[in-house]
């Protein structure tokens, strides 16, 4: 039994059928898909005269219809069929119109509704519904404020119907690009001054300076600002490799930095004689497979805050780099009002911890004034039974002392008695007046055992 296409497969698979359109893959990798779908009879991948190609079979059109395999056909020895007698259907009731036939778009519709927009699907057929799900995406069928998402989980496959982000229905104004630059933005007048603006080649530096012009002018006008940053001639190995940006845009504080970039177009390389003959005499040398050569196509990356588009916009043969400015200011101000929520949820979270730190301060000291009761209790019950125990001693000495006669040592005796009398009266909590103690100002350290974690200096 085949195995369902992945969602990366399905993606390849109607690319394909869309006619391979150029500048709709950032790598190579969809080549292995493709390979892997030709495996299944689902496409034909050919090269011919150094040109790849990937077109539909018949079954790769089918899957793309209906979210399944076609079935396969039946043996070529066919046995007779014995002749049954010809029976009639009755005849349906006047008025009452034949029910369509359920698919598996209405199932999977009406148990979203049932459910309240989520169910799990488990069982030996669980992954079929994962390319029964992606038809139903594009059967048109979803309301246009929703989607379907599903994903496998450990229970089976989970299939929802959610609300589409706001973001993503706002209607878009066009951003429109003047055919000359009369009164060029600041920024690009600072790109002028160099030899080589932004590092481009010089049949496609004054379209990629209007484009720039047109974005920088446009988020101005929504409250941004703008600043130039290297714009001259940047060697960049890889477009996704770190380099300095060529100008920044901060909206509400997010700074989102900028490099247009200049596509490549990839041929076969045709060996030399001299590379031949210095391969043949060194076997490390390796001769290149490819040339890659400038191409007009303008591709711009964007990095710093959170996503939501995308990170990069490209000129595309079916939509150029001009009509997508609007999504990427769009992206702008979607990056700078999520570093604002941010920003303020990280001012509550700081508010809150703070509140937190206090409230357990103040059991803290709670906590510290009882325990010091208790000790102090604990003091005074181990002082008692210390003064009660000397009593006893002072009663058996005077005791002894009464039996003494009169003379010196008697005096003696009798001093010591005064003494031991008033020191015993001084320790005996009984004698003294018995009160609440006071409850000295506690330090770091004899706060931080009834603190649970929170440091006594601060909320941290």
């Amino acid at each position: 039994m085949k195995q369902t296409l992945n969602e990366r497969q399905l993606a390849v698979l109607e690319w394909v059928g869309k006619g391979c359109p150029e500048g709709s893959w950032a790598s190579t990798t969809y080549k292995t898909s493709c390979l892997a779908l030709q495996n299944r009879g689902l496409v034909t991948v050919a090269r011919r005269g150094g040109v790849w190609n990937a077109v539909l079979t018949d079954a790769g059109r089918h899957y793309l219809a209906h979210g399944t395999y076609p079935a396969p056909k039946s043996p070529a020895r066919v046995l007779p069929i014995p002749r049954l007698p010809r029976v009639t259907a009755p005849p349906s009731s006047p008025g009452v119109p034949r029910q369509p036939r359920k698919t598996y778009t209405d199932q999977l519709l009406e148990e979203l509704e049932t459910a309240g927009g989520r169910i799990l699907k488990s069982g030996p057929d669980a992954d079929a519904w994962l390319s029964r799900a992606a038809s139903a995406s594009r059967s048109g069928r979803i309301p246009k404020t929703k989607e379907l998402q599903w994903r496998r989980c450990r229970e089976g496959v989970e299939i929802k119907l959610v609300d589409i982000p706001t973001w993503r229905l706002a209607v878009l104004e066009p951003v429109a690009v003047p055919s000359r630059l009369t009164h060029p933005h600041a920024v690009v007048r600072t790109m002028q001054k160099v030899t080589q603006p932004l590092g481009l080649t010089r049949p496609v530096q004054q379209r990629a300076l209007r484009i720039v012009h047109a974005l920088l002018t446009a988020v101005e006008r929504n409250g941004h600002t703008c600043a130039a940053g290297t714009v001259g001639a940047t060697t960049v190995p890889h477009r996704r490799l770190p380099a300095h940006p060529h100008f920044t845009i901060t909206a509400q504080g997010q700074a989102v930095e900028f490099r247009v970039l200049q596509e490549k177009d990839r041929s076969e390389h045709i060996p030399t004689d001299k590379e031949l003959a210095e391969a043949k005499k060194s076997s490390w040398i390796r001769i290149p497979r490819y040339d890659y050569t400038p191409s007009e196509r303008l591709h711009i990356a964007l990095s710093g805050g959170q996503w939501h588009h995308g990170s990069e916009w490209a000129d595309s043969s079916e939509c150029p780099l001009e009509e997508q400015l609007a999504e990427i200011v769009h992206e702008i101000g979607l990056r700078g009002e999520a570093a604002e929520r941010k920003r303020l949820a990280e001012v509550e979270e700081a508010r809150q911890r703070r509140l937190r730190w206090e409230a357990a301060m103040a059991e803290a000291r709670d906590q510290y004034a009882e325990d010091y009761r208790i000790r102090h209790l604990e003091s005074q019950e181990a002082a008692w039974r210390r003064a009660t125990r000397l009593s006893e001693y002072l009663e058996a000495a005077r005791a002894y002392m009464a039996t003494l006669p009169p003379g010196p040592e008697r005096r003696k005796a009798e001093e010591w008695m005064e003494w031991a009398t008033g020191h015993v009266a001084r320790v005996d909590p009984m004698v003294q007046q018995l009160r609440l103690p006071d409850i000295p100002e506690p330090r770091a350290d004899d706060l931080k055992p009834f603190l649970r974690g929170w440091s006594p200096f601060g909320a941290y």
